[in-house]
C-alpha cells in the first residue's frame, strides 16, 4: 500500500494514498481498534447534509470567509458524502471519543480533501473552512437528530403504515370467522377473528402515533452552540440560518434548538423517541407470539390459522415447519428493548456541558430503527401476507369451549351456569346435555338462547 504524509497540530501521520482522510482520522483509526461496529452510514450521510447546510449558512453570514468558490467545492464534495460514493473514506468505529469529535474531523478532512481535488487547488482547510462556525460538540448531536428523523420518516414509518394496511385487509377477509377468545391462556368467550386482528392493528396505530409525536423534539438541532453552548466563534443567528438551509436540503423541518446548553449536554429527545420504538417492539413481540400460538400444530396445537411455510424447520424431523418469521420478530424485539437501556444509560452520562456517550447512544438508536423497519417488512411479506384462517378448526374449538356457558348467565344465573360448565367438563359432555340434565333449561329453550355467533 502506498502512503502520503499528512500533518495536524500533533505532528505527521502516514495516511493511505488512495483515501481522502487526514491525520486526525488516521490517529483515531490506529488508536481505537475496538470491535467491528463502524459509525452508522446514517450518521455519515447526516454529516454530509449538515456540512453542506453549514457552508451555505456561512456563505450568507460570513461571505468574506466562505467564498462562492469554496462553497461550490464543499457542496459538491458533500453531495458525494450524502450519496455514499465516499463511504470507504469513513473507517472509524463507534468506540471512540464520546463526543464523536473524530468522526466530525473525519468528515471535515474528507470534504476538504475532495473539495480541493474538485477545485483543482488547495482552497479548503478541514478546521477553518469545513468546520467554520462549528464544533464537534454541536455537529455530532446535530447529526444524531438528522439521522434519527430521516431513518424514522424514510424507513420505519412507511413500513409501519404498510403493516397497518395489511392488518386492515386481514380484518376484512376474516369478518365472518368466529373463534374462541382466550384470556390467561384459558378459554374465554367468543370473538370474531377480525376483532382479534383489530387489536393488533390498534397496537400498531398507537405506536405509529407515538413515534410521530416523538419527532418534534428531534427536529431541534444543536448547531450554533459550538463548544459549550455559548456559540463562541459562530456568527449571530448561525444556528437559525443553518436550520433553514438544512430544512431546504432535506425537505423536512429542522429548527434551531432554543437552548444550546441543553442540546449539548442532554439526549432526552432521543430517549423519548426510543421509548416509542420500544413500545413498538413490545407490540410486535405480542403480535408475533399470538400468530405463532394460533398457528401452532399442525395437529397437536391450536391450529386456528396457517402461515406460509418458508423453509424446513428441522435437520432431524422430516416435514417439520417452524414459525421462523415470528421468531425473528421476537428476537428483534428483545434487541430493541435491550437497546433502550443503552440509550437511556448513555443519555444519563457525561458531565457538565457535554454528553460524552453520543456514539453509543446513536448507534443503538439507529440499530433499533433499522431492525424494526426490516422486521416489519419481512414479517409482512413472508408471514402476514399469507396468513389464512382455519375456519373448521376455529368452529370446532369454539363449540368445544366451556366458556360459551356465559351466554346462559341471563337465563339461569351465574351459579347455575357454573354448575353446568363443571358438569360438562367432569362428564365430558356438551353444555347442552349438562344443562338439560341439571334441569335448568329445556332443549328448545337452550337452542333458542345458545348462539355463539351472537356473543361477539
Amino acid at each position: 500500500m502506498e502512503y502520503r504524509t499528512e500533518r495536524d497540530s500533533m505532528g505527521e501521520m502516514r495516511v493511505p494514498a488512495d483515501k481522502y482522510w487526514g491525520a486526525q482520522t488516521q490517529r483515531s483509526y490506529e488508536n481505537f481498534k475496538i470491535g467491528t461496529e463502524k459509525m452508522p452510514r446514517e450518521i455519515i450521510k447526516a454529516f454530509g447534509l449538515l456540512k453542506k447546510a453549514a457552508a451555505r449558512a456561512n456563505r450568507r453570514l460570513l461571505p468574506e470567509r466562505m467564498t462562492e468558490e469554496k462553497l461550490r467545492a464543499i457542496e459538491t464534495a458533500c453531495d458525494e458524502v450524502i450519496s455514499g460514493s465516499l463511504a470507504d473514506n469513513f473507517p472509524l468505529v463507534v468506540w471512540q471519543t464520546g463526543s464523536g469529535t473524530q468522526s466530525n474531523m473525519n468528515a471535515n478532512e474528507v470534504i476538504a480533501a475532495r473539495g480541493n481535488e474538485i477545485a483543482g487547488k488547495k482552497i479548503l482547510h478541514p478546521n477553518d473552512d469545513i468546520n467554520m462556525s462549528q464544533s464537534s460538540n454541536d455537529t455530532f448531536p446535530t447529526a444524531m437528530h438528522i439521522a434519527a428523523v430521516m431513518s424514522i420518516e424514510d424507513g420505519l414509518i412507511p413500513e409501519l403504515v404498510l403493516e397497518i394496511d395489511t392488518m386492515r385487509r386481514l380484518e376484512e377477509e376474516n369478518a365472518d370467522a368466529v373463534k374462541s377468545g382466550r384470556t390467561h391462556l384459558q378459554d374465554a368467550t367468543p370473538i370474531r377473528f377480525s376483532q382479534e386482528i383489530s387489536g393488533w392493528r390498534g397496537m400498531l396505530e398507537t405506536s405509529l402515533g407515538m413515534i410521530r409525536s416523538s419527532l418534534s423534539g428531534l427536529r431541534g438541532i444543536a448547531l450554533g452552540g459550538t463548544a459549550v453552548g455559548t456559540g463562541l466563534n459562530a456568527p449571530a443567528h448561525f444556528g437559525e440560518t443553518a436550520a433553514e438551509e438544512l430544512t431546504a436540503l432535506t425537505g423536512r423541518e429542522f429548527v434551531s434548538a432554543p437552548n444550546k446548553f441543553h442540546s449539548l449536554t442532554a439526549k432526552d429527545e432521543l430517549v423519548f423517541a426510543h421509548g416509542a420504538l420500544k413500545a413498538l417492539a413490545a407490540d410486535m413481540m405480542k403480535i408475533a407470539n399470538d400468530v405463532r400460538w394460533l398457528a401452532s400444530g399442525p395437529r397437536c396445537g391450536l391450529g386456528e390459522i396457517s402461515i406460509p411455510e418458508n423453509e424446513p424447520g428441522s435437520s432431524i424431523m422430516p416435514g417439520k415447519v417452524n414459525p421462523t418469521q415470528c421468531e425473528a420478530v421476537t428476537m428483534v424485539a428483545v434487541q430493541v428493548i435491550a437497546n433502550d437501556t443503552a440509550v437511556a444509560m448513555a443519555a444519563s452520562q457525561g458531565n457538565f456541558e457535554l454528553n460524552v456517550f453520543m456514539p453509543v447512544c446513536i448507534y443503538n438508536f439507529l440499530q433499533s430503527v433499522r431492525l424494526l423497519t426490516d422486521a416489519l417488512r419481512s414479517f409482512r411479506i413472508h408471514c402476514l401476507d399469507g396468513l389464512k384462517a382455519n375456519r373448521d378448526k376455529m368452529k370446532s374449538n369454539l363449540y368445544n369451549s366451556l366458556m360459551l356457558v356465559t351466554a346462559l348467565n341471563p337465563y339461569i344465573g351465574y351459579d347455575n351456569a357454573a354448575k353446568t360448565a363443571k358438569l360438562a367438563y367432569k362428564e365430558n359432555i356438551s353444555l347442552r346435555e349438562a344443562c338439560l340434565r341439571l334441569g335448568f333449561l329445556s332443549g328448545e329453550e337452550f337452542d333458542r338462547v345458545f348462539r355463539p355467533e351472537d356473543m361477539t
